[in-house]
């Protein structure tokens, strides 16, 4: 059987990474919208912050794990492992509410936080096939599937609660269960419907294209006359043992823009509550955020396949400076702080997905797995550090020294974005053909 058209696969691949996401998406956004709460009636509320920790140092453990399974057995594999764990976590979450055992319950939520690695790595699924004019669309419908957990999600807890209430479960424990059914449907659907593997066939395409290459440039130096040693000798070892310094840039953007927008978002609440904000107002402003966040992705897409991807990830750093500015300027007024919130947001958006973008220039198919990997580590243990920093500045320097003291990322993230820039334009030099033997 003939394989199908790239373009074809290419479709499906999103639709199914898109519906992964959504059903996957819900579920976890259901159990984390009452995570703090639950850690606070079982370990107390000095501990409830420890729920997103948790969920975000799972996150990054799983990070290389995935990523190295990837590598070996295809993005389905990968992916369906990081839901099936996550679903086994919310199981965990629930058994440990009912035994009243603190400790079990954060070893529940470090594999819910699987869930967040798998929702990471769907993103660079998206990109495995997708043609170079369309890679940031491709990667940036995938972000926008997260927007529909990411609302619906919390809306459910509601729902959630009164189920849990009916099987005679703790109070708060019924969220839980809907992550446990719908990660292991997402699982799932990832492991049979994911088929062809993108990843696996953007290998063998490559491998294919690279031995095509490397024939017809058997055939033309069989053809051309012996270059002198001297001359060529150099150029192909220099070649040959050069590591491009893009990806190692592009992962510290990514990450330094992540810890940017933790950084200030997970203080906002505590910062509109001590101002006297209602409890709606502050979740209208992170949902807002959230909306900023997500979507506006597609739009962030489109301008990093026809504006390119560091225009658009430089309109990020932008973006998330502007909010910067505005929070520490009108931190004091809740409507500047709304604003302030979706414009970080949006410049998330704009670094994150044109730096998962540039993430994969300049590397083979088969490598792009560890490091991308090592991208969502990076980028997890970033948004930890930026969160667990960001309550002791808040504390001391207040809200206005928590933005400015954010700029400092924001700084370092655009020296990452310097280097990507100059890493391109060596590469594109060194494709050019010797000055020698250029035509005319």
């Amino acid at each position: 059987m003939t394989a199908p058209p790239i373009a074809r696969l290419q479709r499906r691949t999103i639709g199914v990474l898109v519906a992964g996401q959504v059903l996957g998406g819900v579920g976890i956004g259901a159990a984390f919208s009452v995570g703090a709460l639950l850690v606070a009636r079982v370990a107390g509320e000095s501990l409830s912050g420890f729920a997103t920790t948790s969920t975000t140092l799972g996150a990054a453990a799983a990070a290389i794990p995935l990523a190295r399974l990837a590598a070996r057995h295809g993005r389905g594999p990968a992916l369906a492992t990081g839901a099936l764990l996550a679903g086994v976590g919310a199981a965990v979450v629930v058994a440990a509410s009912a035994l009243h055992l603190a400790p079990l319950l954060f070893a529940g939520l470090v594999l819910l936080g699987c869930s967040t690695a798998a929702n990471l790595q769907a993103r660079f699924a998206a990109a495995d096939l997708a043609d170079e004019r369309h890679r940031g669309r491709d990667l940036s419908i995938v972000v926008w599937s997260t927007t529909i957990g990411a609302v619906a999600g919390p809306n459910l807890s509601g729902a959630g609660e009164a189920l849990g209430a009916a099987l005679n479960l703790p109070p708060l424990t019924g969220p839980f269960l809907f992550p446990v059914v719908s990660q292991v449907l997402a699982a799932l659907l990832l492991i049979t419907a994911l088929r062809p593997d993108p990843l696996r066939t953007a290998r063998a395409l490559a491998d294919r294209t690279g031995a095509a290459e490397r024939s017809e440039r058997a055939d033309a130096a069989a053809e051309a006359p012996s270059a002198p040693l001297g001359d060529a000798a150099p150029q192909t070892i220099a070649a040959a043992a050069r590591i491009p310094r893009g990806p190692g840039a592009a992962i510290a953007l990514v990450a330094l823009s992540h810890a940017t927008m933790v950084a200030v978002m997970s203080m906002t609440p505590l910062h509109l509550q001590h101002h006297g904000a209602s409890l709606v107002i502050i979740g209208v402003t992170i949902s807002l955020h959230v909306v900023g966040m997500y979507g506006f992705s597609p739009l962030f897409g489109v301008l990093a396949d026809r504006w390119g991807r560091v225009r658009t990830a430089g309109l990020g750093l932008a973006l998330l400076l502007a909010a910067l500015v505005v929070a520490a300027l009108g931190g004091e007024r809740t409507e500047w702080v709304v604003v302030a919130l979706i414009l970080l947001g949006l410049g998330w958006s704009g670094a994150t997905i044109a730096g998962a973008g540039l993430l994969g220039e300049g590397l083979a198919p088969g490598e792009r797995p560890r490091v991308q990997g090592r991208s969502d580590l990076a980028m997890n243990l970033a948004g930890a550090g930026g969160s667990a920093l960001a309550g002791t500045v808040l504390a001391t320097a207040g809200y206005a020294g928590l933005a400015l003291a954010s700029v400092l990322l924001v700084a370092g993230a655009a020296v990452a974005l310097a280097v990507i820039a100059r890493d391109r334009a060596e590469r594109m030099r060194a494709s050019d053909p010797a000055p020698g033997i250029r035509s005319h």
